[in-house]
C-alpha cells in the first residue's frame, strides 16, 4: 500500500510541475487536461518530454480525408504521436470493418505501428480513431470506450455521427495532401 501511495504522490508532484509547462506551450486554451486523466494511468510511466493537453489534438494536425462506405467524405485529423505519424505512412488505406463489442468498428492494419514515444494513455471517446497495439488493429469509436490503457493509442477524431460510424462496413482514409 506504501508504494500505491508514493507512486500516487509522484504522480501528482510530476504533474503539478508539468501543468504550467503544458498549459504556457498550448496554441488552444479552449481545453484542459482533465484532473482524472493523470491519475487513470495503470501503472507508472515515465515520460521525457511534457504531453499535449488530449491525445486526440495535436498542434499542427494532418488532416485527412475518410470516406465510409462509399459514401461523402467526412472530416478527420491526425495527432502529432508517434503511432499516428506511422500510421499517416500507410495512407491511402481501404479496410474493411467489423464491430467489437457495440463499441467500436475495428480493421487489421497491413503491419503494426510504432508505439514508442506513446503519450499518457487517454479513455477513448466517440469519434476517436484508436490503435490498439496488442492486436495490431485499428479502432472507430461509436460509443465511448473503455478506462485508458497504454495498449490503446488514440491516433485522432473522426467527426461523423455515432449512428453512422457504428454501421460501417468499409472505410478509406486518405492523406489530404
Amino acid at each position: 500500500m506504501h508504494s500505491a501511495v508514493h507512486r500516487g504522490l509522484v504522480r501528482f508532484a510530476a504533474a503539478a510541475a508539468l501543468l504550467p509547462a503544458v498549459t504556457a506551450c498550448s496554441s488552444d486554451a479552449q481545453e484542459a487536461t482533465p484532473p482524472s486523466a493523470s491519475s487513470a494511468s495503470p501503472g507508472p510511466q515515465e515520460t521525457a518530454a511534457p504531453t499535449p493537453p488530449s491525445t486526440s489534438e495535436r498542434s499542427t494536425p494532418m488532416d485527412i480525408r475518410v470516406t465510409l462506405d462509399g459514401r461523402r467524405p467526412v472530416d478527420a485529423a491526425l495527432n502529432d504521436s508517434p503511432a499516428a505519424r506511422d500510421f499517416a505512412a500507410l495512407l491511402p488505406l481501404t479496410l474493411d470493418l467489423e464491430d467489437f463489442h457495440d463499441t467500436e468498428r475495428v480493421a487489421d492494419l497491413p503491419r503494426k505501428l510504432d508505439t514508442s514515444g506513446a503519450p499518457e494513455p487517454t479513455a477513448a471517446k466517440v469519434g476517436d480513431i484508436a490503435y490498439y497495439a496488442p492486436w495490431g488493429n485499428l479502432a472507430l469509436f461509436y460509443q465511448d470506450g473503455p478506462a485508458a490503457s497504454a495498449d490503446l493509442l488514440v491516433l485522432g477524431h473522426l467527426d461523423v455521427s455515432a449512428a453512422q460510424l457504428g454501421q460501417a462496413k468499409r472505410i478509406t482514409i486518405e492523406p489530404t495532401s
